[in-house]
């Protein structure tokens, strides 16, 4: 008889060999994201042997490219639970039959997260200041540390649960719900702890005006279940066309009605702020005001913000009429279109301009070196290596590519 640990590591190993087979679109895109992973990791060096200086970050602006990814993609990873919640607790086959996509989005976003933290603190040298008690992170008064640890769980929570069903199913079992069905539920309120954590990262630092808002953990919610929905469609809208698995038309069709209230509820947000800092201007509204239309020749965010709006709106305005949602040619472009709004929403729209003006009121502007935005791109690319393996070993498992029967 075959040990426990004898058919773990079978299971391991044919999950590994069949993550890299697929066709030559599959394979020319695993290749593309490792020589775009290569090129990121130089630059990594270099900066670990330069030191943060060659980044555009400063005194001023001391978050800039690095913390505006990881707080958007710890949107993307908590919009997992819009999947799992009508697929576990609604009991809703259609979204069953996708839960290991968002799962795998999750994964791939939290270790992109992990990857961005690392490179904000200048080397991974310095990653044990945020383990509680033992680094010098003044815990559990520093919200970034909880940031962390919640991040982590949510981390660990995903990962089990796709295995252990994965697992279950390599073995020719059914998955013990008593079994995965509490993670589920412990899942589903974490994922809404970790973007509401990183929300009150910002809004509980009195001293950045523009920050320090109560609505920022609602709005980072909607914007979160807006962004990760949409890029899931997209996601699915590529493997049902360049892969042999097919996706139903009625699970994209769901997901783009979430999408679609979501992006509504954003906008009602967006511009409850906007009413918010510029009906009665005062100081604590210079942030909002040089974001909006620049402090006198400082100028370099109002572009981003003004396109970020312009796609928004559109993405919205597409997606809120339902016979260019329901076609393929408007839907997936708007989900894109979105994708990138709120992106910028949360960068260049959000973490830049709390630094901008400094506490003494002087405007010192921050623009991203190449470096930055090449270390940037390569922990995409890692991070959709990562969501593109776990999706290919899914949908193996689930459609009997990878058995037990394979491995013997």
């Amino acid at each position: 008889m075959e040990s426990g640990s004898k058919n773990l590591i079978n299971f391991l190993s044919e999950c590994l060999k069949f993550s890299f087979k697929g066709n030559l679109y599959y394979r020319l895109w695993l290749s593309f994201l490792v020589i775009l992973m290569g090129m990121g990791f130089y630059l990594y060096l270099v900066q670990l042997d330069k030191g943060l200086i060659v980044t555009g970050m400063t005194d001023y602006v001391s978050w800039g490219l690095y913390i505006s990814n990881f707080t958007f993609l710890v949107g993307l990873a908590a919009a997992a639970v819009m999947i799992v919640i009508p697929a576990y607790l609604l009991s809703d086959y259609d979204f069953y039959n996708i839960v290991l996509v968002g799962e795998g989005v999750a994964v791939g976003a939290l270790f992109m997260c992990l990857l961005f933290v690392t490179a904000d603190m200048g080397g991974p040298h310095r990653l044990w200041h945020l383990i509680p008690m033992i680094g010098v992170f003044n815990w559990p008064q520093s919200l970034l540390t909880w940031d962390v640890i919640v991040l982590n769980v949510y981390l660990a929570i995903n990962f089990f649960i796709p295995f252990y069903i994965l697992y279950s199913r390599y073995n020719r079992k059914i998955p013990s719900k008593k079994v995965y069905l509490p993670f589920i539920l412990i899942s589903i309120f974490w994922a809404f702890m970790i973007h509401l954590v990183t929300a009150f990262l910002y809004a509980g630092l009195s001293a950045k005006p523009f920050w320090n808002n109560s609505l920022m953990g609602p709005r980072f919610l909607a914007s979160a279940f807006a962004a990760g929905p949409a890029f899931i469609v997209v996601l699915l809208g590529l493997v049902d066309r360049f892969s042999p698995f097919i996706v139903a038309h009625n699970v994209i069709k769901k997901l783009s009605q979430i999408v679609t209230v979501a992006a509504i509820i954003n906008i009602i947000m967006l511009f409850s702020e906007v009413f918010k800092e510029f009906y009665n201007v005062t100081e604590h509204s210079l942030s909002a005001v040089y974001l909006f239309f620049g402090l006198g020749e400082h100028s370099t965010l109002v572009p981003w913000l003004w396109t970020s709006i312009f796609l928004n709106v559109l993405a919205t305005i597409i997606l809120c009429i339902p016979k260019f949602r329901n076609k393929a040619i408007f839907l997936y472009p708007s989900c894109i279109l979105l994708f990138v709004a709120i992106w910028i929403e949360k960068g260049m729209g959000l973490v830049v301009p709390g630094f901008i003006p400094s506490p003494l009121g002087e405007v010192v502007e921050y623009t991203p070196t190449l470096l930055e935005v090449g270390v940037t791109v390569s922990i995409w690319a890692a991070g959709l290596f990562v969501i593109s393996l776990l999706v290919r070993v899914g949908h193996g498992v689930e459609q009997g590519f990878i058995t037990k029967q394979t491995s013997n």
